[in-house]
């Protein structure tokens, strides 16, 4: 009679051991097939905006365009980013609050940077003289999906108009 109480208490064990390790398995393929399945958001210049302006250099507030490819939203926990203009470093920081780009959407993401006149003149001239420039915009999301966290990179290249406020 003790034997068989044993016998059924280690098959209990044995089988809680490997319930725990198929879950485990599970949850842990799930999340694979979840990061193959992401598609990473693609990141446009809508616009810049001086906010500021002083003896050295000044401020101005980069207008992004994040849009989501994915059918689900995107809770923002995190972005940072480079911004250059013409090859030109413009500035870098970190956003640390959070937005949301819903699913198959966009949203527009305000990036405050700072920068020095010695640093932006050529683009500067090349922004009055043709009213267009090249940029590019790099850094990394951390964002929170149905399947997890992912903190995945960013690196649009394109063309900014300060006649129509666009990017090409």
């Amino acid at each position: 009679m003790v034997n068989r109480l044993r016998r059924r208490t280690m098959v209990r064990r044995v089988l809680g051991v490997a319930a725990a390790l198929v879950a485990t398995a599970s949850i842990g393929a799930c999340s694979l097939i979840g990061r193959g399945s992401f598609k990473e958001p693609v990141v446009t210049l809508r616009e810049v905006a001086v906010t500021g302006l002083g003896l050295s250099g000044g401020s101005v507030d980069v207008v992004l365009s994040v849009y989501n490819p994915n059918g689900y939203k995107l809770d923002a926990l995190r972005m940072t980013y480079k911004v250059d203009v013409d090859s030109i470093p413009l500035g870098d920081g970190a956003l640390d609050s959070r937005f949301v780009v819903a699913g198959n959407d966009s949203s527009t993401v305000r990036l405050p940077v700072r920068f020095t006149y010695a640093g932006l003149g050529q683009a500067g001239r090349a922004l009055l003289q043709s009213g267009t420039v090249n940029y590019r915009v790099r850094g990394d999301f951390t964002v929170a999906t149905p399947i997890g966290n992912f903190t995945r990179p960013y690196d649009q290249r394109g063309r900014y108009s300060s006649m129509s406020r666009d990017s090409r």
